[in-house]
């Protein structure tokens, strides 16, 4: 087990509140397995806190991992549901508190959340003094070709309740 992993474990308490926002309560148990040897942590969540034990405890979910692996999940390296998808971890139990534990892991190194960029560009617009233009309002019509769908009704189309509006006559 790496620093990082150690850090990732005493980060959880602190990142709960901001992270944990669906009201859960719940015990996961993460197994970290190296060779014949495991290390057990456990992560109580409760409504808006969390809190980090390596005292045994009853757990409402395992999470098993071998130990590199999770030390690539806090690195950003790898991906917590996929490594589950591809049957590299284990989860059982209440899979609620794998989706909870999920919420921690850091986003993958160079990647950025769109919601931050998007403010960024608000922000820089600002500066700038650049206002935000609109698209002119659309006539209804695309630029798919001649004798395309239009975005109206199509000739000898009608309003059909199972296949929807607009769609052509069915002659059969």
């Amino acid at each position: 087990m790496t620093g990082a992993t150690v850090d990732f474990f005493n980060s959880i308490p602190g990142k709960a509140q901001l992270l944990l926002r669906i009201p859960m309560a719940g015990t996961l148990r993460i197994d970290l397995v190296e060779g014949h040897r495991t290390e057990h942590w456990y992560v109580t969540f409760a409504p808006g806190q969390a809190q980090v034990s390596r005292d045994e405890q009853v757990a409402d979910a395992i999470l098993t991992v071998p130990t590199d692996l999770f030390d690539e999940f806090v690195t950003g390296r790898s991906r917590p549901n996929a490594a589950v998808l591809r049957n590299d971890a284990t989860v059982s139990g209440d899979i609620r508190l794998f989706l909870a534990l999920r919420r921690f892991f850091p986003a993958a190194p160079g990647v950025r959340d769109p919601r931050e960029v998007a403010r960024e560009k608000v922000a820089a617009s600002r500066q700038t003094g650049h206002q935000r233009t609109t698209n002119p309002p659309s006539t209804g019509q695309h630029s798919t070709g001649a004798g395309r769908y239009s975005g109206g009704h199509q000739p000898n189309a009608v309003d059909d309740p199972v296949t929807g509006p607009g769609t052509r006559e069915h002659t059969g």
